[in-house]
């Protein structure tokens, strides 16, 4: 599929370990969408034409055959050349049948959800005495290595082993919401990415990941190199926002005052809007603070301003991936230029949607940034 244009689509399913798919199921695909993001999971969606086997069939060959049966799991990669990216690692979530009418055949329609959706199956009450939120996060990930699933997780900017004399860390709810409960504490991310290699997945929980090298280019000028068709770029000045409060330290069960006033990130942008926008930026208050230390509430509410910047400035756009030459991968840096030296820069992958027809494919995206003015003078190409 889409062999035209220089890439190679493979699509492969089954119940335990997925297969290509049958040639006579690749002819009739017409369509493959993946998203994937920061918040939430990841997710997939195939059309695939629809017609009865032949005269006298009492069924479609696209269901009979559980190729796309609930809970099959469902691999999806790209090749630009020799290099292959794996786009989606997940399983079957929902089927859609829409029959077809006279000559018309129908469309048969897969949607399903990166791996972390087996995180999310069972709520459950599970008490972890004695243990860090970094000690739990990676004892929760551990049952799902049969998944193919690596844990990334970055210890805390506090680390807390709790006595169980004291307190003791109870669940309540799945998996994933647990993870991303404790993520959330500290401004922590949790997410699940396929690869590098099939059928892994690397499951993180820690920072935004606003460092690294960035993707190759975002280009709009209107030269040979100009690889995005369309892009629009929005400026939130009631995104950011700092905290303040007062906490009664949980150990010293004494009073005292929080008050957190800018970011710690790596800076994106020249003039970033916690700072230049002030005196007109939100205060917001301390949350959930009880049974907490001073040095706890204080990582929350850091957290909790780093993230509150990461949402000021966004550029939504799609590009031309055959002069893009590859694919634009959320969690990760990327340089843009031709937008004028408010907008130029390094931007955070926030959101990829990949949309992959017979002899096309686009990709949408978001980035984020917490202000405006480039860094610096050249985008790396």
């Amino acid at each position: 599929m889409s062999a035209n244009l220089g890439i190679r689509l493979t699509l492969m399913a089954g119940a335990k370990v997925p297969r290509p798919l049958p040639a006579d199921f690749v002819d009739l695909v017409e369509c493959v969408e993946v998203a994937q993001s920061c918040g939430g999971r990841g997710g997939f969606q195939i059309v695939l034409s629809a017609a009865r086997s032949g005269k006298g069939a009492t069924d479609y060959a696209v269901i009979a055959k559980n190729t796309f049966k609930p809970f099959n799991r469902v691999l999806i990669t790209v090749t630009f050349g020799p290099v292959p990216t794996v786009l989606m690692d997940g399983f079957v979530t929902r089927q859609e049948l829409k029959p077809g009418t006279g000559d018309v055949d129908g469309r048969f329609v897969i949607t399903g959800e990166d791996v972390s959706v087996m995180m999310d199956l069972q709520a459950r009450i599970a008490e972890h005495p004695g243990q860090s939120e970094q000690m739990i996060a990676n004892k929760i990930l551990l049952k799902y290595v049969k998944y193919g699933v690596v844990p990334k997780v970055l210890p805390p900017p506090v680390l807390d082993v709790p006595l169980p004399t004291q307190r003791i860390p109870v669940q309540h709810g799945t998996d994933l919401q647990y993870l991303e409960r404790m993520a959330s504490r500290f401004g922590y991310v949790f997410y699940v990415t396929p690869g590098p290699a099939p059928l892994a997945n690397v499951a993180y929980w820690g920072p935004p990941q606003w460092i690294g090298l960035p993707q190759r280019a975002l280009t709009l000028t209107s030269g040979l190199d100009a690889n995005v068709d369309t892009v629009c770029f929005e400026y939130d000045g009631l995104a950011p926002a700092t905290r303040w409060g007062r906490v009664q330290d949980g150990r010293s069960n004494r009073v005292a005052a929080v008050s957190v006033k800018s970011s710690t990130l790596p800076p994106l942008s020249r003039r970033r809007a916690l700072s230049s926008n002030r005196p007109n930026v939100r205060r917001e208050l301390l949350e959930h603070t009880e049974g907490r230390t001073l040095t706890q509430a204080r990582a929350q509410a850091q957290g909790r301003v780093n993230l509150s910047t990461t949402r000021v400035v966004s550029a939504t756009g799609e590009l031309d991936s055959v002069a893009y030459g590859g694919v634009l991968r959320p969690h990760a840096l990327v340089g843009l230029r031709g937008a004028g030296l408010s907008y130029d820069g390094s931007y955070f992958v926030r959101e990829v949607h990949h949309v992959i027809k017979p002899g096309h494919y686009r990709q949408k995206f978001k980035l984020q940034r917490a202000g405006v003015g480039t860094l610096q003078p050249l985008v790396r190409p």
